[in-house]
């Protein structure tokens, strides 16, 4: 079977002591039925973009130049940054950036998501701003931290002497915002950034597609495989329909008081996919109020986790802690590489069993066992099966979970597209930072600040 495939065995009864029943699924077929309808009816903008050639074409029409540059940065954070990271780990070597240019064929990808200036410093130290392209990444223009990240490598090109316009592309918003108004003034070349699209939706756009671009990853076929997804999860038939089924399941057991949702990559290639799928889940989900304004305090907290790294550090709580936590295991059926284990030591039956054996196999039978575990102390668990790291099954990952997400929102009847949670810290950033116009913000904060109660050890 071509593509990626859900395991969700082990959520339903008997295999789970007091599990799910297909009956309770059952329940809620019409339900399921009627949320996928209104969401094709709502067409939300990242449903359609598999079918859309528009933002592949206009990022496949800078290729020749990105791919000349040595080196790529993109500056972004948050959905701007999580997207393009998951994208490079899962589809290029690991070692990528530290092959020589004759084998890796194009530049070395360099992702600032963050201002902490030992981060930033240590990865503008293996750039040559002379041979580096910085596409920065934020739809308002108004995003603190890449907007930091954006000055600080336009003093670095202007100390240097270079042009900007020939070191700088801006994935904005095609019609406002202060990137925009430079681009314009100054002849920047601008990638959209569509306005319909959330930054945590946009995996898809040119947010994700430049970068992966530029590293040879081929953004066709993530479409493709985004593309053969749509089918499926726009089937009304919850039995046929993984995304659909998935967030039922995930919405029935929060019900149950599983408020945490782990996701656990048996694959360092595909660890970051848990990164991009927390902030989806995190930001779509938690929300204060629902639909009617309410006062419903919801979500489901997202944690990633590494097999077999993480068996020695968290599978002690998932087994034996409270009853809170459902795991989705990411198997990797087919690695890219593999290392036999050498038959060294067969004397000692502690080693011998080893030898002969490869790593990937020592790797999924963890996963085997850490799955038998967690059934047998009952507690749910599925698993996200790729056949092979790929573009097409990243698209397929991609679009089915923002799907999922949405489901899982009407299934919560809150809002899944915005994120008023942030704004507050946003504001008060502004407001720390003088930025003009946020005085009064200031003034509260430096007198809450003040007259707060502190406890300082």
């Amino acid at each position: 079977m071509k593509g990626i495939k859900f395991d969700f065995s082990n959520v339903f009864q008997p295999n789970i002591e007091n599990g799910l029943s297909e009956e309770e699924i059952n329940q809620y077929s019409d339900k399921i039925e009627e949320i996928v309808e209104r969401i094709l009816k709502e067409n939300p903008g990242f449903l359609n973009l598999p079918f859309t050639r528009v933002y592949i074409d206009r990022v496949l029409d800078l290729k020749n130049w990105v791919q000349s540059f040595e080196s790529v940065v993109v500056l972004g954070i948050g959905g701007s940054a999580l997207g393009n990271q998951a994208l490079q780990v899962a589809l290029n070597p690991l070692n990528y950036n530290v092959l020589p240019r004759e084998i890796r064929k194009t530049p070395k990808i360099f992702i600032i998501d963050n201002v902490d200036p030992d981060f930033v410093a240590s990865n503008l130290d293996q750039i040559d701003p002379r041979t580096t392209l910085f596409n920065v990444i934020s739809k308002s223009g108004t995003t603190a931290e890449a907007m930091a990240n954006y000055l600080v490598a336009r003093g670095i090109v202007e100390c240097y002497g270079l042009d900007p316009k020939s070191h700088f592309l801006f994935t904005t918003d095609p019609e406002k915002g202060v990137l925009k108004k430079i681009a314009e003034r100054e002849g920047i070349r601008t990638l959209e950034i569509p306005p319909h699209i959330g930054g945590r939706f946009s995996v898809l756009t040119p947010v994700g597609l430049l970068s992966a671009l530029a590293s040879g990853i081929d953004i066709i076929d993530l479409y493709n495989g985004a593309k053969d997804m749509h089918k499926k999860v726009t089937n009304p038939n919850i039995w046929e329909n993984p995304a659909a089924l998935n967030a039922l399941i995930h919405y029935l057991y929060y019900q149950r008081g599983y408020n945490i949702s782990v996701m656990m990559a048996y694959s360092n290639k595909l660890y970051l996919l848990a990164d991009w799928y927390r902030q989806l889940w995190a930001e779509s989900l938690g929300k204060k109020y629902n639909l009617k304004g309410d006062v419903v305090n919801v979500g489901q907290t997202p944690i990633k986790a590494l097999g077999a790294t993480d068996q020695h550090s968290q599978v002690q709580l998932y087994n034996e802690g409270p009853y809170d936590k459902i795991i989705t295991f990411l198997q990797l059926e087919n690695f890219q590489r593999n290392i036999i284990i050498p038959k060294i030591h067969e004397e000692f039956s502690e080693l011998s069993y080893l030898g002969g054996k490869s790593l990937s196999t020592l790797l999924n039978a963890e996963l085997k066992a850490t799955e038998y575990a967690l059934t047998e102390n009952n507690r749910p668990n599925l698993k996200v099966i790729f056949p092979q790291t790929n573009p097409y099954n990243i698209g397929q990952f991609f679009f089915a979970y923002e799907f999922q997400t949405v489901v899982m929102g009407m299934l919560l009847e809150i809002n899944p597209y915005d994120q008023p949670g942030v704004e507050l810290g946003k504001t008060v950033t502004f407001a720390l930072m003088n930025r003009m116009g946020y005085e009064d913000v200031r003034e509260n904060v430096e007198k809450q600040i003040k007259n707060k109660k502190q406890v300082i050890i």
